[in-house]
């Protein structure tokens, strides 16, 4: 009697985990409803998408609400601005300056998270003062190989927010095709508009799955 009471605790107990694991979300329906946060976005915001190929046409420039997929990352990037250097950079290590608006563009009620600005310090690319609360990283560039550390350590900062020194992904794809340079002048500072999947972007989008749009300036130090 007490093997059977045993076994049908254990067996309770089993049936109630799976219970709760069937109460959350698989990877595969969380990357939809990414999918699907993003759709929706590009229809609200009357986005035009382009190919690599069509960008590659325009010489890596985009027209007005023009987009293009970045196929290999997922990434849609609008290019505001080039920069005002003479090429794109080469290998090499640098030190880069960026400022930025982060805003997360699903709504996630199973992480108390709502959609919209995601920092309060976000760093702005309206206010001009680059070097003073920009986001500070070293950037290494060696063949195909991007990789970024942040410099800045507080508590207002990426690091302070997401725990980590490491650059999204996300945020380097552009670096590709811009010519950031010494300048903090608005009319050729390095600029683009991204929507990035989570495997691009933060510790946070990458764990909990959501996709940010970004509108980020880079400058060369």
């Amino acid at each position: 009697m007490k093997k059977n009471y045993l076994l049908w605790a254990v067996t309770a107990l089993i049936m109630l985990a799976l219970q709760s694991c069937n109460n959350g979300k698989t990877y595969a329906e969380m990357k939809e409803e990414e999918a699907d946060a993003i759709n929706k976005y590009i229809l609200e915001n009357d986005i035009k998408v382009i190919s690599e190929a069509d960008f590659a046409a325009q010489d890596s420039t985009t027209k007005e609400n023009e987009y293009v997929l970045l196929d290999e990352s997922g990434v849609y990037m609008h290019v505001d601005n080039r920069g005002p250097g003479e090429e794109v950079l080469e290998n090499g290590t640098y030190d880069m300056v960026a400022r930025f608006v982060e805003i997360a563009l699903q709504t996630r009620s199973d992480l108390g998270m709502t959609a919209g600005d995601t920092l309060l310090a976000n760093f702005h690319v309206s206010n001009p003062s680059y070097t003073i609360k920009g986001e500070d990283f070293k950037l290494t560039i060696s063949g195909e190989s991007y990789s970024a550390s942040f410099t800045r350590s507080d508590s207002y900062s990426m690091y302070g927010m997401y725990g980590t020194v490491a650059v999204p992904s996300g945020w380097l794809i552009p670096l590709r095709y811009l010519k950031p340079g010494k300048t903090t002048d608005s009319g050729e500072i390095a600029r683009v508009k991204l929507i990035v999947p989570h495997s691009e972007g933060t510790s946070s989008a990458t764990q909990s799955v959501y996709p940010c749009f970004y509108e980020l300036t880079y400058v060369k130090l």
